[in-house]
């Protein structure tokens, strides 16, 4: 007798993007939908203002150029004081942010009360905009460049922060317990495990911080936290738009320079650890 075997059948499940997706992503596309339709709906876009929005750009650039020479002096003493807060502010920042990202790590945390306070702080610090914070500073120790720094500072120790203890959370857990394994307390296996181990990581995203700042600080001043967003902001409300042209490119002149001193940092930084690598 010959047995013949039915062939199975084999069905195979649609691609993931292809399912049905559930209730509650459906629902979260229905709502993000409804706001972007309310959001177009209060935009009050009118033929009028889209046709003269061209000719007012263009009388921005035709009165900007040729940009205004005259206080390039004072605009470059305005421009060293942002330069000045970047700098300021994120070494305060960063400094600020270690033991808040060593508190914060799930493996360097004394506590898990304790680490759930502090990435709620650096959430909270984080989370805020800038020119918010300027704000608040602002009211609270009056115009000027302190108000910047402390702006950035704080931002610095959210941004920052985070990206420390994430890259704590990362380490290699081989040399951390041989420390610990020798007797050594909480304080020096920090000291002699977690933090040399990190540092490349913490360098760079230092740098990074700093370039963040330095765009940052450009437009602080628009609200009174001082350094050349104050020009900047003084231009536009008179209508000088030579002197806003010229302020706007000292901007990206610094900015430029910052993205490339880091980035030849990083890399110089980068290749000297890739060369102590052992092989």
């Amino acid at each position: 007798m010959i047995m013949t075997t039915r062939p199975t059948r084999v069905t195979s499940a649609p691609p993931s993007r292809f399912r049905r997706p559930h209730g509650g992503a459906f629902l979260a596309v229905l709502v993000l939908a409804g706001l972007a339709i309310h959001g177009v709906s209060r935009l009050d876009l009118s033929p009028e203002r889209l046709l003269m929005a061209p000719a007012r750009t263009w009388d921005f650039l035709s009165r900007g150029f040729p940009p205004a020479t005259d206080r390039v002096p004072n605009l470059a003493e305005a421009m060293l004081e942002t330069i000045e807060m970047a700098i300021i502010g994120t070494a305060l920042g960063v400094l600020l942010s270690l033991p808040i990202a060593l508190l914060a790590a799930r493996n360097t945390t004394p506590h898990s009360m304790i680490h759930v306070a502090a990435k709620s702080l650096l959430t909270v610090m984080r989370s805020v905009p800038d020119l918010v914070w300027a704000m608040v500073f602002v009211v609270s120790v009056g115009l000027g460049p302190i108000a910047g720094i402390l702006t950035i500072m704080v931002d610095t120790i959210g941004f920052a922060g985070r990206f420390f203890a994430e890259r704590i959370e990362e380490l290699d857990r081989g040399p951390i317990d041989a420390l610990r394994s020798t007797g050594a307390n909480r304080i020096s296996v920090m000291a002699c495990a977690v933090i040399p181990t990190a540092f490349p990581s913490f360098t760079g995203t230092s740098l990074y911080c700093l370039e963040k700042s330095i765009r940052g600080a450009a437009v602080l001043g628009l609200v009174g936290a001082g350094g050349i967003g104050v020009e900047l902001n003084v231009a536009f409300q008179l209508r000088q738009f030579d002197t806003a042209m010229t302020i706007i490119i000292m901007i990206l002149i610094v900015v430029l320079l910052a993205e490339r001193l880091s980035s030849v940092a990083r890399k110089r930084m980068l290749d000297g650890s890739s060369a102590v690598a052992p092989h």
